[in-house]
């Protein structure tokens, strides 16, 4: 099949480089020059997202934000400016669900299919094919699609229609901060009070409080690898969607909120581009005292 793929960032282009794997001819666009790799194994440079719509069947986009997905769809020489009539647009970005709704009617008219499909894994996952996509659309669009997603993700679920994987997402991500948080608190509380956070840890993934985020991030926490596999200034973008939808829907997300606070707390001391797990850097601040290291 002839693919689409317009991002190719730290998630985009391992995803992309699974489309090749998998067989499929791949027309690539991104903000600055399409990797070496993809290109030494076969994929096509494309000079803007137009000339992207124009070649391939199902175009998928991989951005950070609502702005830049509706620069892609609809800004000069953007897919829309494409021949889209008959194809699928399949938006793996995590952005607004309200803007979704709109981006999706708007493609709608242009004679394609959409769907969002927000992804949850990091760059382990996206190199590895085990993202757990979320998708809003229409179930024929995403049977569709579906082989193609199974090249990047292994738990692959239609939420409903469009703008619900975009909701999803973000409850993802509301969870997910919660949870480091969690970890943050427990283990700079254990290494205040004088036991060995690598032990703490050790001992707590063999009980109730064991989970994926206890056992990657918190590791990270106590080794300071910091490097990023989800930056901080990215999840503070998806919990201000959480916050804002929230508002909309006349509701109180009070720890969501705690959170985004301690984001801010890391990014006002230079640290908005690490890994999320480095939200452990403001409790630390606070308390005046690291984990570890």
């Amino acid at each position: 099949m002839k693919v689409g793929f317009i991002g190719l960032g730290i998630m985009g282009a391992p995803m992309a480089e699974n489309l090749l794997a998998g067989g499929h001819t791949l027309y690539a666009h991104t903000r600055h020059e399409v990797p070496a790799v993809l290109l030494q194994q076969g994929a096509i440079a494309c000079r803007d997202p137009q000339q992207v719509a124009n070649e391939a069947d199902v175009i998928f986009i991989m951005v950070p934000d609502t702005p830049q997905v509706e620069e892609v769809l609809f800004g000069e020489r953007g897919c829309a400016d494409g021949k889209l009539n008959g194809k699928v647009v399949v938006d793996m970005s995590s952005i607004s669900p309200l803007e979704t709704k709109r981006f999706a009617q708007r493609i709608n008219q242009l004679g394609a299919q959409y769907l969002d499909a927000p992804v949850s894994g990091g760059e382990v996952g996206a190199k590895q094919g085990t993202l757990t996509i979320m998708v809003g659309g229409e179930e024929a669009t995403f049977e569709r699609v579906q082989p193609l997603l199974a090249l990047m993700g292994k738990n692959i679920t239609l939420i409903g229609g469009n703008g619900d994987g975009q909701t999803c997402k973000v409850a993802n991500q509301i969870i997910v901060a919660l949870t480091i948080e969690a970890v943050s608190e427990a283990l700079v509380f254990a290494s205040r009070a004088g036991a060995d956070p690598a032990r703490v840890r050790e001992a707590l993934m063999g009980g109730f409080a064991s989970s994926r985020i206890l056992e990657v991030h918190g590791e990270r926490m106590i080794k300071r690898a910091f490097a990023p596999g989800f930056r901080i200034s990215l999840h503070q973008k998806d919990l201000n969607l959480a916050l804002q939808g929230a508002k909309a829907l006349a509701l109180s997300l009070p720890n969501t909120a705690t959170c985004q606070e301690l984001f801010n707390v890391c990014a006002a001391n230079g640290d908005g581009e690490l890994d999320h797990s480095a939200l452990v850097r403001a409790l630390e601040i606070m308390g005046n005292h690291r984990v570890a290291g």
